[in-house]
């Protein structure tokens, strides 16, 4: 069956248009830290060291002086294996190869979300919108899993060998603090994580008006004449 591109007009369409500002949102987020940490230490008495971390193996921030405490007690970032990233990964550090297909995740939900925006017709568009927003979910929660899975990994695979001894494992959370000797850590989102979330939040609108042709300015008209109600019955 030939396909016919969708009437220009219908992407005024709350449940096209959305998805289409969601894919912009996907593909935007990889330039932006999607993790951030801020690590207080006695080394450091005057500063706050910050990190951010990308979905691709980028490490930006005060990385350098950040490995040279985690040496202290054998914690070493990842060997994304396949890309080379900004710094030198340890021999004893984890390996994590999907770090380096993380764009690739970003991308693919993004193409498939634009594909889902051009349905020819409305009943495709709602089977697209239900299957997109259920994938895309699937995929960003084994995303989070399994970083923190790494995460869980790393902090208890410690490099025996390090100066110093006798630090238990732990477990660096995605958000939150946490104590390992004398480093205090905070672990919060990046913008690029926000900016993936409003993604995911766009998409669940559009699966909510899946069976209306409304448009943001129906909305807004409709907002509009509520409020003009309420003031009139307050009158």
């Amino acid at each position: 069956m030939d396909y016919e591109i969708p009437d220009p007009s219908t992407f005024r369409e709350l449940r096209r248009a959305l998805p289409l500002g969601a894919a912009v949102l996907f593909v935007a987020a990889l330039w932006f830290p999607m993790w951030r940490i801020a690590v207080d230490a006695v080394q450091y008495p005057s500063t706050t060291l910050r990190l951010e971390l990308y979905a691709y193996p980028r490490i930006a921030g005060d990385y350098a002086e950040m490995a040279n405490l985690n040496k202290y007690i054998g914690f070493y970032y990842p060997d994304p294996v396949y890309w080379l990233p900004n710094y030198e990964p340890h021999s004893y550090a984890v390996n994590v190869p999907e770090w380096s297909f993380g764009p690739l995740a970003f991308v693919a939900v993004s193409a498939a979300t634009l594909f889902v925006s051009l349905a020819p017709d409305a009943r495709r568009l709602k089977r697209g919108l239900t299957a997109q927003l259920v994938g895309t979910v699937v995929v960003f929660g084994v995303m989070l899993a399994d970083i923190q899975y790494r995460l869980y990994q790393a902090g208890h695979t410690l490099d025996p060998g390090a100066p110093v001894m006798g630090v238990a494992g732990f477990t660096p959370p995605l958000w939150g603090r946490y104590e390992v000797a004398n480093i205090t850590s905070h672990s919060r989102f990046g913008p690029g994580a926000y900016m993936a979330m409003a993604a995911v939040a766009l998409l669940v609108v559009a699966f909510y008006f899946r069976d209306s042709d409304a448009t943001l300015g129906d909305l807004a008209t409709r907002a509009t004449g509520d409020a003009d109600e309420d003031a009139e019955a307050a009158g």
